[in-house]
């Protein structure tokens, strides 16, 4: 049953109608047709109205939706009985069948696109590429018999003109391996004739208006229909479909599917040459006639690739072999010429149309499939077939597809009465036996052996003499007197609705249908001379040559007179119908809402007649008629258990059929419902949709109750969760912690044995939470190294190496090479090594100022540069002690320029480590002007005691600000600069 959509949509399925009547069941198709619900169930049979305007409710989303769900868990919709198909055929490996049926114009050829659709989008989740290759050629071959096979009536802008039957392959995974299309009764009569505002099939307006320029030329076509006779009719009609666009998908299916170039080119041709056929006219000649405008004959030749000679001949004479083996050539008629000049050209196009399909079916088929090694190959079977039709004037095509659903509607009554007869029996439930009308004495009527119409229409032509089609009909009413469904004028000739001679009526299941009987026995023998098929065989195409394997018999040999039409007609019904009767059927019904093609006109009583010739109100019955609703007892359970105390939210019962039994007597529907084997049967649908009621007040509760529960499940999960984090964390950080101890205490262990006290060794990252205990350590680590080389140094060098831990706080980063790594000798000048050249001439010149002005001890000497104000710099050599600073000149053999004495109060110091020397501070620099006309062009020094106002420049220079004079000393030279 299906899901309950509310009842402002009505019921979901008709099954649950109150009371089963004609107009209850009108009232519910009307209002689910209003409320925008097409789609109706019966049971398992699908109700579609076309509701001629597009509708989203076939996306992806949709089918998702629908995948793997049973028809009760969802609206009523194409998919579910798709999908249930596909289950049945999946998990049972059960060969199933989708009956699609419904008059023109009733949306079947739409069903069938989105029941393909569907099946495709479910399949190959693997994403095989042979898969997806047989996945579209399937898909795309919709496209191309479209395009060849439909036309536009009346009744339907793509009313298929031929029936469709197409079988889908599927391995043991369910994925499709290839398939088979059957076509029946292709309306070739359309090729040559249509009624007022029809169009022949579409391909000829597609290659019309839609082929290029180039391949029109090539074809010797225009672009305009109205120009050629076979077209001309549908010229002036209108339709929804754009030939050009269509034409350029139907060129696009051809190459996806695997038609080769020159086979496209040759279907292009094959249907110019049956144009250029319709202008080919005659006229006669005395006796004779001839054609009128060779030019059509030329280019059928060219296009056919033909001898002209054998087209005008074959179009004019009729070869035949007498008795005694003699040839001899039959001129024709000017009518008997236009009558082969239309057989040939509907035999033309219905050939092209059988090369079409059987090459799609040599694309698609299975081959060299071993059940053994690939596991069982069952079938999807999806039957696209032209509906009941009933016009003003019906003739031999009307009958055929008349017939055609007879037999399907046949079928449909024995196979859903054996279904429920065979469920019943299984099940140990009792059946409650209902008439219905049996169809067969109609299909009896039409295909019954040596009575029948079909029988008497062959007898006909098999009959010698001018047999006209009146002969045909006076021999029908001989035969057909006293049968109930048979009537004509002769019979009634108060009915002026039918003429003598010339109509004949059929009572069918649909309604009564009136047959005109021209052109029966011609459309029936369907007779193509042979001159023509030995034309086509001798073609030197060899696409044209394929499709005519009848052309190589010799005129003189004798062969067995071809089936009519009707047989064959017949002969492939009867092998379909046995064909779906092996299957597991599913049913696909369409109603056309209206004939204006309104989404909104809903015509009752044009509905009401389709209603009744389908069946359907029948169909409720029988599916009534012993129980409404079935369903197997595991399955009721888990829709209706929460309704009862007993069996929520888990029965304790020692099976699930005792659990329903609870449920039932709970409710009180024990006198409405019988138990079987495996499934619980409830007769009347009140039962049911009291159960639902409950079901759905219910829900919210239940709702509620579960998302109360399922959320203080979650909460309890994630707590847990956090819990066990934390744990985890906290030891991990524990680990962490102790595990950076053991690395430290292993890299370190060693550190007071090694020759640089563990200087050398890389620290351990350290995690997050040590940061702080690392630097700490590293400190004391650094501290304890510099203690244990401190401790080696004799203390007559400590002053040295004070000197240089203050060179190296100052000097760091600012100069590259201050002589860290040596001694510092402090009087350079004399020093041999330093200055071998002018050691000797500074130590005379030393010992001189010493003896003159009796200083202690030398602190620095070394050269220099010095850089007056006005750029220019000098080399200088400067001779610091313990009472004056020298400035010498190098180049004159150390000669004093200047002595400043050091005037050292408490506070002031020079040590013999080092010199602070800096020009004037920017503060004394007006206290240098003032002077600075006294003292022109000299230099001045102070000693700084601040050493944090300097800082080292580059190259030696030192300076706080720009200087008035900058000291700017040698590469050996190596100064201290620090205050006590």
């Amino acid at each position: 049953m299906a899901e309950l959509e509310g009842l402002e949509f009505g019921k979901s399925d008709f099954v649950l109608l109150d009371e089963v009547t004609m107009e209850q069941f009108m009232d519910n198709l009307k209002l689910r047709f209003e409320k925008g619900r097409i789609y109706t169930y019966i049971g398992e049979v699908v109700v579609s109205v076309n509701p001629y305007r597009e509708m989203d409710i076939y996306g992806k989303d949709t089918i998702d939706a629908y995948r793997g769900r049973e028809l009760y868990e969802n609206p009523p919709h194409l998919y579910a009985v798709s999908d249930a198909a596909y289950k049945a055929m999946k998990r049972r490996a059960k060969d199933t069948c989708i009956v699609i049926s419904g008059e023109s114009g009733a949306g079947k050829t739409e069903a069938s696109k989105h029941i393909m659709q569907y099946i495709a989008a479910i399949t190959n989740p693997s994403q095989k590429a042979e898969v997806e290759s047989v996945k579209n050629v399937l898909l795309k071959s919709n496209c191309v018999l479209e395009a060849f096979g439909n036309a536009k009536t009346n009744r339907n802008d793509n009313s298929s003109r031929f029936g469709k039957y197409m079988d889908i392959n599927f391995n043991f995974n369910g994925d499709p391996t290839g398939g088979h299309i059957n076509n029946y009764l292709l309306e070739k009569s359309r090729v040559v004739q249509q009624h007022e505002g029809e169009r022949n099939f579409h391909s000829f307006y597609q290659l019309l208006r839609g082929g290029s320029e180039e391949m029109l030329k090539s074809c010797h076509l225009h672009n305009d229909p109205a120009l050629y006779l076979y077209t001309r009719e549908g010229s002036a009609a209108t339709t929804s479909n754009n030939d050009r666009m269509n034409h350029k998908a139907v060129m696009s299916a051809l190459d996806a599917i695997g038609f080769l170039p020159e086979e496209i080119r040759s279907i292009n041709q094959i249907l110019a040459s049956i144009l250029h056929l319709g202008n080919v006219s005659f006229a006669s000649d005395g006796e004779n006639i001839k054609i009128l405008g060779l030019d059509s004959v030329k280019h059928i030749s060219e296009l056919t690739a033909t001898d002209p000679d054998s087209v005008s001949k074959s179009l004019l004479f009729r070869t035949v072999a007498t008795g005694g083996g003699e040839v001899i050539e039959k001129g024709h008629t000017e009518q008997d010429a236009c009558f082969g000049r239309n057989a040939f050209a509907k035999a033309l196009y219905e050939r092209l149309f059988g090369w079409i399909v059987s090459r799609i079916n040599g694309i698609i088929e299975v081959k060299d499939y071993n059940p053994v090694l690939h596991g069982k190959n069952t079938v999807i079977g999806v039957l696209d077939i032209y509906g009941f039709e009933i016009f003003d004037s019906n003739s031999f095509e009307q009958f055929c597809i008349n017939y055609c659903n007879e037999k399907l509607q046949q079928l449909f009554i024995e196979l859903i009465l054996q279904q429920e007869q065979d469920e019943y029996q299984r099940e140990g439930i009792t059946w409650q036996h209902i008439d219905y009308f049996n169809n067969q004495i109609i299909v009896g009527l039409v295909e019954q052996q040596h009575k029948g119409i079909i029988s008497i229409l062959d007898e006909a032509c098999l009959t010698v003499g001018n047999v006209t089609d009146t002969v045909c009909l006076e021999s029908m009413n001989t035969k057909l007197a006293q049968h109930p469904h048979y009537t004509s004028r002769k019979f009634n000739p108060s009915d002026k609705s039918m003429d003598f001679q010339k109509h004949f009526r059929i009572r069918h299941y649909a309604g009564d249908v009136t047959y005109s009987v021209d052109g029966f026995l011609e459309k029936n023998k369907d007779l193509l001379f042979q001159d023509f098929k030995r034309l086509m065989y001798n073609s030197t195409n060899p696409v044209l040559k394929e499709m005519w394997p009848d052309g190589q018999l010799s005129i003189t040999e004798v062969t067995k007179r071809p089936l009519t039409a009707a047989t064959l007609f017949k002969n492939s019904i009867v092998a379909l119908v046995d064909k779906l009767a092996c299957k597991e059927p599913y049913y696909v019904r369409c109603i056309k809402p209206n004939e204006m093609k309104s989404p909104v006109l809903f015509d009752d009583a044009r509905c009401e007649h389709q209603v009744a010739y389908l069946g359907l109100l029948e169909n409720v019955m029988v599916r009534r008629a012993g129980f409404a609703y079935r369903q197997l007892y595991a399955r009721f359970l888990q829709r209706y258990k929460m309704t009862c105390e007993y069996t929520w939210p888990n029965h304790l019962m020692s099976s699930d059929r005792e659990a329903v039994e609870a449920i039932i007597t709970q409710h009180g529907f024990h006198d409405d419902v019988a138990y079987g084997h495996t499934k619980l049967f409830v007769r009347t649908p009140r039962s049911l949709f009291t159960l639902e009621q409950e079901r759905a007040a219910l829900l919210p509760i239940l709702v509620l109750f579960l998302q109360k529960v399922w959320r203080g499940a979650l909460a309890r999960l994630r707590c847990r969760r956090m819990r066990a984090i934390y744990t985890i964390m906290g030891c991990y950080k524990r680990y962490k912690v102790k595990a950076h101890f053991w690395e430290v205490e292993r890299r370190f262990a060693n550190v007071r044995t090694m020759a640089d006290y563990g200087r050398s060794v890389q620290w351990p990252t350290p995690p997050a939470a040590l940061a702080s205990f690392h630097r700490i350590t590293n400190t004391l680590h650094r501290r304890w190294w510099a203690r244990q080389i401190v401790k080696n140094i004799p203390p007559s060098d400590m002053l040295e190496v004070r000197a240089k831990v203050a060179a190296l706080t100052s000097l760091s980063g600012e100069r590259k090479d201050w002589g860290v790594g040596r001694a510092w000798e402090r009087d350079y000048l004399s020093n041999v090594r330093d200055c071998p050249q002018t050691s000797s001439g500074f130590v005379r010149v030393s010992r001189e100022l010493k003896n003159k002005d009796g200083y202690g001890q030398v602190v620095f000497s070394g050269f220099c540069r010095k850089v007056n104000r006005f750029n220019k710099s000098t080399d200088r050599a400067l001779l610091i002690t313990d009472q004056f600073v020298y400035k010498l000149e190098p180049r004159k053999q150390f000669k004093v320029l200047k002595r400043v004495p050091l005037d050292l109060g408490p506070e002031r110091s020079v040590s013999r480590e080092g010199v602070l020397l800096s020009s004037a501070a920017p503060d004394e620099r007006k206290t240098q002007k003032r002077h600075r006309g006294n003292q022109a062009g000299s230099d001045h020094y102070r000693l700084q005691e601040e050493s944090k106002r300097l800082r080292p420049a580059a190259s030696g220079q030192l300076t706080k600000s720009r200087p008035r004079c900058q000291m700017h000393f040698s590469p050996v030279v190596n100064v201290v600069f620090y205050s006590k």
